[in-house]
């Protein structure tokens, strides 16, 4: 069965970026996968998509049925997903291939906060379904930024209830010094305890120590998986991660 990994971040991290980038990375490796398009607002992609959801529904279609304003009507079009998820399903299980890379709509939100998704997920595949959650460098360069972040990662997982890799998207644009920091943070609930301290400003129920002891115990310290589209590094861990969800390591090979 082919499985399904879908890109979901905050606006700006770097989703559809990705989702080309790990496509041209995957077929270097022998590998087929194909790319489907959530965001029925989505303009000039890097990439052409296998299937598009604004072959059934677009955002400007949408703007102009309803005359709703582009916050509304992104609203509108993410629960019309639900309404032809199984068309799309159907049209996504004509392909043969290993891997379907989903491009989830620009503001997550819209994505993992509507039970429209939950449709989609259901209908495309549940138990054949990972997340890779992009973590933007420039929001987790400061302690309170990373733990936000990871705080949203948790809770998509929560929402969806299927494997999930996090991965600190667009790692070139970091020095050296901020990425040995960053990854430090994510697997060391001291280090990033002992930073949120000194960070100005901070919440103070952010600085308390019940907080963290909450965290551990959910386990979101699992460290954070850097990868840079542009340089196409980082992809053979996320791979790997894949694997480890799936296939316990081994490799999922074309026929």
């Amino acid at each position: 069965m082919p499985r399904n990994i879908y890109f979901i971040g905050t606006a700006g991290s770097g989703k559809s970026t990705m989702v080309h980038a790990f496509q041209v990375w995957m077929n270097t490796q022998g590998f087929d996968a194909i790319t489907v398009n959530l965001d029925p607002g989505a303009e000039n992609l890097m990439y052409n998509p296998d299937v598009d959801i604004q072959d059934w529904i677009t955002l400007k279609e949408a703007m102009e049925d309803t005359d709703l304003g582009p916050n509304a009507a992104q609203v509108y079009c993410a629960d019309m997903l639900a309404l032809n998820a199984k068309e799309v399903g159907e049209t996504i299980r004509k392909f043969e291939t290993n891997y379907i890379l989903i491009d989830t709509p620009g503001q997550m939100e819209l994505f993992t906060f509507r039970e429209s998704s939950k449709i989609i997920v259901d209908e495309f595949g549940m138990q054949d379904s990972i997340l890779a959650f992009l973590i933007d460098p420039i929001l987790a360069r400061t302690p309170s930024g990373l733990i936000s972040s990871i705080m949203l990662s948790a809770t998509t997982q929560f929402r969806f209830s299927v494997p999930l890799t996090t991965v600190l998207s667009k790692k070139d644009l970091l020095s050296e010094t901020e990425l040995e920091r960053i990854l430090e943070w994510s697997k060391s609930a001291d280090s990033l305890y002992n930073s949120l301290e000194e960070e100005a400003e901070t919440a103070v129920f952010l600085s308390s120590t019940e907080f963290f002891v909450a965290l551990e115990n959910m386990g979101v310290f699992r460290g954070l998986i850097p990868v840079s589209s542009l340089e196409l590094q980082g992809f053979e861990d996320v791979y790997n991660e894949i694997q480890i969800a799936f296939e316990a390591g081994e490799d999922l090979m074309t026929d």
